[in-house]
């Protein structure tokens, strides 16, 4: 009786936490997007009402009725989950560091590594490591990172030869991949590598060292006007 207890006091403590979160998340969407409670209720109410309509024309109002509420909640925490993304996104986009947000969440599988190499205009190289290989992503002036991506590559071909290496600069632009693309983009790229190769590559590149390997970096976007200390690798 007193596990049971303590179970139910947990989901009752962890209730709060969710509802208090999706409140947050939703505060934090509308800031950018004000019409997205009247989307989300919009579409709520167009597939209920879908549902029960064909459940009168049918016979049967309530089983219809019931599967329809069911499905405008799917139907409607779908489209929320999509605009709030987009949302994130949004306010994410043209910050220093909001490749490094991004490659925090790219799932499982993959080992992430902000700021291994920057220059002193603070175009900056972050780097992932999974199945596909190595992802070097990169954001800031599409120029100076084709000679930055360059020297990063020829750092890396001392010590992983083996491994191929893929990169990614964040933008707009021809070539590029916008940043709420920067996931897919390298959940696309195909599986060559064992898990034991993935793991060996790991320990390769984190003996080499890397560029904030001695410096605390905070999670999320780098604030701007982020100074590089002294010592620090700048390119």
């Amino acid at each position: 009786m007193a596990r049971k207890s303590n179970a139910d006091s947990g989901d009752a403590a962890a209730n709060p936490g969710r509802l208090k979160q999706i409140a947050l998340t939703y505060k934090m969407t509308r800031r950018t997007d004000p019409k997205v409670g009247l989307v989300i209720a919009g579409v709520g109410i167009v597939v209920f009402g879908a549902l029960l309509a064909i459940g009168f024309l049918i016979g049967h109002p309530v089983y219809l009725g019931i599967l329809g509420f069911l499905l405008a909640f799917l139907a409607m925490a779908i489209v929320f989950g999509r605009r709030a993304e987009r949302a994130a996104f949004g306010q994410m986009e043209g910050q220093p560091g909001a490749a490094a947000a991004v490659l925090q969440n790219v799932g499982r599988g993959w080992t992430t590594t902000p700021a291994v190499a920057m220059n002193r205009s603070q175009d900056v190289i972050h780097r992932a490591v999974g199945r596909p290989g190595i992802v070097l992503v990169a954001e800031g002036n599409p120029n100076r990172l084709k000679s930055l991506l360059a020297a990063e590559k020829k750092r890396m071909a001392r010590i992983v030869v083996d491994v191929p290496v893929h990169d990614i600069i964040v933008g707009d632009g021809e070539g590029q991949v916008p940043l709420k693309k920067v996931r897919t983009t390298m959940l696309k790229l195909p599986r060559v590598l064992t898990a034991a190769q993935v793991t060996a590559a790991n320990d390769r590149l984190r003996a080499m060292g890397d560029l904030m390997s001695n410096m605390p970096l905070p999670k999320g976007p780098m604030p701007k006007g982020m100074r590089m200390p002294r010592g620090g690798r700048l390119r």
